[in-house]
Protein backbone atom coordinates (compact mmCIF):
# COMPACT_ATOMS: atom_id res chain seq x y z
CA UNK A 1 0.00 0.00 0.00
CA UNK A 2 1.41 3.31 -0.96
CA UNK A 3 0.33 6.13 0.87
CA UNK A 4 1.47 9.70 0.06
CA UNK A 5 3.17 11.66 3.00
CA UNK A 6 0.82 14.54 1.97
CA UNK A 7 -2.29 12.53 3.26
CA UNK A 8 -0.69 11.17 5.97
CA UNK A 9 -0.10 14.66 7.54
CA UNK A 10 -3.55 15.17 6.78
CA UNK A 11 -5.20 12.31 7.86
CA UNK A 12 -3.43 13.25 11.30
CA UNK A 13 -4.24 16.66 11.14
CA UNK A 14 -7.82 15.68 11.15
CA UNK A 15 -7.41 13.40 13.98
CA UNK A 16 -6.20 16.50 16.26
CA UNK A 17 -8.84 18.72 14.81
CA UNK A 18 -11.76 15.91 16.23
CA UNK A 19 -9.73 15.94 19.45
CA UNK A 20 -9.84 19.47 20.26
CA UNK A 21 -13.63 20.13 19.36
CA UNK A 22 -14.15 17.31 21.42
CA UNK A 23 -12.42 19.34 24.07
CA UNK A 24 -13.95 22.43 23.47
CA UNK A 25 -15.67 24.05 25.78
CA UNK A 26 -18.70 25.84 24.31
CA UNK A 27 -19.86 22.17 22.35
CA UNK A 28 -17.39 19.57 23.05
CA UNK A 29 -18.67 16.46 24.79
CA UNK A 30 -19.09 16.57 28.73
CA UNK A 31 -16.86 12.92 29.08
CA UNK A 32 -13.74 14.47 27.23
CA UNK A 33 -13.85 17.51 28.56
CA UNK A 34 -13.88 16.18 32.42
CA UNK A 35 -10.55 13.91 31.72
CA UNK A 36 -7.67 14.53 33.28
CA UNK A 37 -3.99 13.15 31.98
CA UNK A 38 -4.47 11.15 35.54
CA UNK A 39 -7.59 10.09 34.43
CA UNK A 40 -6.49 8.54 31.24
CA UNK A 41 -3.54 6.53 32.88
CA UNK A 42 -5.71 3.36 32.78
CA UNK A 43 -7.09 3.80 29.03
CA UNK A 44 -3.44 4.59 28.28
CA UNK A 45 -2.10 0.80 29.88
CA UNK A 46 -5.29 -0.91 28.60
CA UNK A 47 -4.21 0.81 24.52
CA UNK A 48 -1.27 -0.72 24.87
CA UNK A 49 -2.44 -3.77 25.68
CA UNK A 50 -4.49 -4.42 23.30
CA UNK A 51 -1.90 -3.60 20.49
CA UNK A 52 0.29 -5.97 21.84
CA UNK A 53 -2.81 -8.61 21.51
CA UNK A 54 -3.91 -7.55 18.21
CA UNK A 55 -0.14 -8.27 16.59
CA UNK A 56 0.03 -11.54 18.25
CA UNK A 57 -3.77 -12.35 16.65
CA UNK A 58 -1.98 -11.58 13.20
CA UNK A 59 -4.78 -9.76 12.41
CA UNK A 60 -3.69 -6.42 10.43
CA UNK A 61 -7.26 -4.82 10.49
CA UNK A 62 -7.30 -5.17 14.05
CA UNK A 63 -4.04 -4.10 14.64
CA UNK A 64 -4.69 -0.88 12.65
CA UNK A 65 -7.54 -0.45 14.74
CA UNK A 66 -5.74 -0.55 18.16
CA UNK A 67 -3.13 1.55 16.57
CA UNK A 68 -5.40 4.21 16.37
CA UNK A 69 -6.95 3.83 20.09
CA UNK A 70 -3.58 3.98 21.68
CA UNK A 71 -2.54 7.08 18.98
CA UNK A 72 -5.55 8.91 19.93
CA UNK A 73 -3.98 8.73 23.84
CA UNK A 74 -1.23 10.39 22.68
CA UNK A 75 -2.98 13.09 20.78
CA UNK A 76 -5.43 13.62 24.04
CA UNK A 77 -2.82 13.92 26.22
CA UNK A 78 -1.44 16.84 24.57
CA UNK A 79 -4.42 18.31 23.75
CA UNK A 80 -5.35 18.61 27.59
CA UNK A 81 -1.38 19.62 27.99
CA UNK A 82 -1.89 22.70 25.25
CA UNK A 83 -4.57 24.01 27.17
CA UNK A 84 -2.74 25.02 29.90
CA UNK A 85 0.34 26.01 27.59
CA UNK A 86 2.56 23.34 28.98
CA UNK A 87 3.63 21.29 25.75
CA UNK A 88 1.96 20.73 21.99
CA UNK A 89 1.39 17.39 19.67
CA UNK A 90 3.84 19.04 17.56
CA UNK A 91 6.51 19.54 20.29
CA UNK A 92 5.73 15.50 21.08
CA UNK A 93 6.62 14.75 17.30
CA UNK A 94 9.19 17.17 16.90
CA UNK A 95 10.66 15.87 20.22
CA UNK A 96 11.23 12.07 19.63
CA UNK A 97 11.72 12.87 16.25
CA UNK A 98 15.15 14.61 17.04
CA UNK A 99 15.45 11.99 19.99
CA UNK A 100 15.46 9.54 17.03
CA UNK A 101 18.40 11.82 15.41
CA UNK A 102 20.08 12.12 18.24
CA UNK A 103 20.58 8.56 18.96
CA UNK A 104 21.35 7.14 15.38
CA UNK A 105 24.34 8.78 14.84
CA UNK A 106 25.47 5.91 12.37
CA UNK A 107 22.26 7.07 10.12
CA UNK A 108 21.94 10.73 10.48
CA UNK A 109 25.84 11.68 11.09
CA UNK A 110 28.87 10.54 10.22
CA UNK A 111 29.31 7.81 12.72
CA UNK A 112 30.35 4.35 11.99
CA UNK A 113 28.97 1.44 13.88
CA UNK A 114 30.59 -2.37 13.24
CA UNK A 115 27.90 -4.30 15.17
CA UNK A 116 24.60 -4.01 16.91
CA UNK A 117 26.24 -3.85 20.13
CA UNK A 118 28.51 -1.11 19.10
CA UNK A 119 24.99 0.97 18.29
CA UNK A 120 23.76 0.24 21.71
CA UNK A 121 26.43 1.73 23.33
CA UNK A 122 26.48 4.52 21.42
CA UNK A 123 22.58 4.75 22.19
CA UNK A 124 22.86 4.30 25.97
CA UNK A 125 25.90 7.11 25.95
CA UNK A 126 24.12 9.56 24.44
CA UNK A 127 20.95 9.02 26.34
CA UNK A 128 22.96 9.22 29.63
CA UNK A 129 24.18 12.50 28.19
CA UNK A 130 21.04 13.90 27.39
CA UNK A 131 19.68 13.18 31.15
CA UNK A 132 23.36 14.55 32.41
CA UNK A 133 24.21 11.42 33.78
CA UNK A 134 27.95 9.23 33.34
CA UNK A 135 27.79 6.53 31.42
CA UNK A 136 28.97 4.52 34.64
CA UNK A 137 26.14 5.55 36.91
CA UNK A 138 23.42 4.14 33.81
CA UNK A 139 25.72 1.01 33.74
CA UNK A 140 24.79 -0.13 37.12
CA UNK A 141 22.33 -3.11 38.20
CA UNK A 142 20.75 -1.50 40.49
CA UNK A 143 20.25 1.86 38.04
CA UNK A 144 18.79 -0.83 35.33
CA UNK A 145 16.70 -2.01 37.87
CA UNK A 146 15.37 0.85 39.41
CA UNK A 147 14.17 1.58 35.22
CA UNK A 148 12.34 -1.80 34.63
CA UNK A 149 10.73 -1.11 38.20
CA UNK A 150 9.68 2.80 37.03
CA UNK A 151 8.32 2.02 33.55
CA UNK A 152 6.96 -2.24 32.76
CA UNK A 153 4.25 -3.09 34.03
CA UNK A 154 4.78 -5.24 37.60
CA UNK A 155 4.98 -8.90 36.30
CA UNK A 156 7.39 -8.19 32.93
CA UNK A 157 9.10 -5.93 35.47
CA UNK A 158 9.68 -8.76 38.01
CA UNK A 159 10.55 -10.83 35.22
CA UNK A 160 13.05 -8.99 33.56
CA UNK A 161 14.42 -7.79 37.30
CA UNK A 162 15.17 -11.74 38.46
CA UNK A 163 16.48 -12.26 34.96
CA UNK A 164 18.68 -9.38 35.00
CA UNK A 165 20.04 -10.23 38.47
CA UNK A 166 20.52 -13.90 37.72
CA UNK A 167 22.95 -12.73 35.21
CA UNK A 168 24.99 -10.74 38.06
CA UNK A 169 25.38 -13.81 40.02
CA UNK A 170 21.97 -13.13 42.33
CA UNK A 171 20.73 -16.46 41.51
CA UNK A 172 20.25 -20.06 43.36
CA UNK A 173 22.84 -23.19 42.40
CA UNK A 174 19.84 -25.35 41.30
CA UNK A 175 16.47 -25.55 40.97
CA UNK A 176 15.76 -27.15 43.78
CA UNK A 177 16.95 -24.21 46.17
CA UNK A 178 14.48 -22.38 44.41
CA UNK A 179 11.67 -24.57 44.94
CA UNK A 180 12.74 -24.45 48.68
CA UNK A 181 12.35 -21.00 48.60
CA UNK A 182 8.71 -21.19 47.44
CA UNK A 183 7.76 -23.19 49.97
CA UNK A 184 9.35 -21.27 52.48
CA UNK A 185 7.34 -18.37 51.15
CA UNK A 186 4.28 -20.07 50.79
CA UNK A 187 4.47 -21.08 54.51
CA UNK A 188 5.22 -17.37 55.48
CA UNK A 189 1.93 -16.02 53.52
CA UNK A 190 0.11 -18.66 55.75
CA UNK A 191 1.51 -17.30 58.41
CA UNK A 192 0.79 -13.94 57.33
CA UNK A 193 -2.50 -14.04 56.38
CA UNK A 194 -3.10 -16.11 59.65
CA UNK A 195 -1.51 -13.50 62.13
CA UNK A 196 -0.33 -10.53 60.70
CA UNK A 197 -1.65 -6.62 59.31
CA UNK A 198 -2.83 -6.53 55.52
CA UNK A 199 0.30 -4.82 54.90
CA UNK A 200 2.72 -8.11 55.96
CA UNK A 201 -0.09 -10.65 54.15
CA UNK A 202 0.96 -8.11 50.97
CA UNK A 203 4.22 -8.15 51.34
CA UNK A 204 4.19 -11.58 51.66
CA UNK A 205 2.30 -12.45 48.71
CA UNK A 206 5.04 -9.87 46.81
CA UNK A 207 7.79 -12.38 47.92
CA UNK A 208 5.58 -15.42 46.87
CA UNK A 209 5.02 -14.24 43.01
CA UNK A 210 8.83 -13.21 42.88
CA UNK A 211 9.83 -15.98 43.79
CA UNK A 212 7.78 -18.03 41.43
CA UNK A 213 9.13 -15.79 38.52
CA UNK A 214 12.31 -17.03 39.20
CA UNK A 215 10.76 -20.63 39.05
CA UNK A 216 9.61 -19.71 35.86
CA UNK A 217 12.98 -18.32 34.45
CA UNK A 218 14.83 -21.51 35.56
CA UNK A 219 12.43 -23.80 33.12
CA UNK A 220 12.38 -20.84 30.50
CA UNK A 221 8.85 -19.98 30.27
CA UNK A 222 7.24 -16.62 30.15
CA UNK A 223 4.71 -15.72 33.57
CA UNK A 224 3.01 -12.92 31.30
CA UNK A 225 2.31 -15.32 28.40
CA UNK A 226 1.15 -18.29 30.98
CA UNK A 227 -1.05 -16.25 32.98
CA UNK A 228 -2.37 -14.31 29.45
CA UNK A 229 -3.24 -17.87 28.44
CA UNK A 230 -4.69 -19.10 31.47
CA UNK A 231 -6.78 -15.70 31.72
CA UNK A 232 -7.80 -16.37 27.90
CA UNK A 233 -9.24 -20.01 28.70
CA UNK A 234 -10.88 -19.11 32.25
CA UNK A 235 -13.11 -16.85 29.43
CA UNK A 236 -13.39 -19.56 27.26
CA UNK A 237 -14.68 -22.16 29.63
CA UNK A 238 -17.08 -19.01 30.94
CA UNK A 239 -18.73 -18.96 27.52
CA UNK A 240 -19.47 -22.15 27.00
CA UNK A 241 -20.90 -22.05 30.71
CA UNK A 242 -23.18 -19.32 29.19
CA UNK A 243 -24.00 -20.85 26.04
CA UNK A 244 -25.08 -23.88 28.42
CA UNK A 245 -26.83 -22.13 31.21
CA UNK A 246 -30.64 -20.98 30.74
CA UNK A 247 -30.25 -18.85 33.41
CA UNK A 248 -27.65 -15.94 34.39
CA UNK A 249 -24.76 -17.63 36.09
CA UNK A 250 -25.13 -14.91 39.47
CA UNK A 251 -28.63 -17.21 39.91
CA UNK A 252 -27.03 -20.18 39.86
CA UNK A 253 -25.80 -22.33 43.01
CA UNK A 254 -22.27 -23.32 43.35
CA UNK A 255 -23.12 -27.10 42.53
CA UNK A 256 -24.38 -25.88 39.70
CA UNK A 257 -21.80 -23.62 38.64
CA UNK A 258 -19.22 -26.77 39.04
CA UNK A 259 -21.72 -29.07 37.13
CA UNK A 260 -21.08 -26.47 34.01
CA UNK A 261 -17.87 -25.79 34.72
CA UNK A 262 -16.72 -29.59 34.21
CA UNK A 263 -19.27 -29.75 31.12
CA UNK A 264 -17.48 -26.96 29.73
CA UNK A 265 -13.96 -28.32 30.51
CA UNK A 266 -14.98 -31.68 28.72
CA UNK A 267 -16.54 -29.89 25.56
CA UNK A 268 -13.15 -27.54 25.30
CA UNK A 269 -10.85 -30.73 25.60
CA UNK A 270 -13.24 -32.29 22.68
CA UNK A 271 -12.43 -29.36 20.52
CA UNK A 272 -8.97 -29.73 20.52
Amino acid sequence: MSVDSSDNLVAFQHLIDVVAKLRSPDNGCPWDLAQTPESLIPYVIEEAYEVVDAIQGGDTKAIAEELGDLLLQVVLQSQIASESNQFTIAEVAEGIAQKLIRRHPHVFADVKAKSIEEIHQNWERIKAEEKGEDVATTQKLTYKLKRYARSLPPLMAATKISSKAGTHGFDWDNVAGIWAKFQEELDELHHAIAYESKENQQAELGDLFFTLIQVARWYDLDPSAAIQSTSRKFIQRLEVIESLSDRPLDSLSPEELDNLWQQAKAKLKKQK
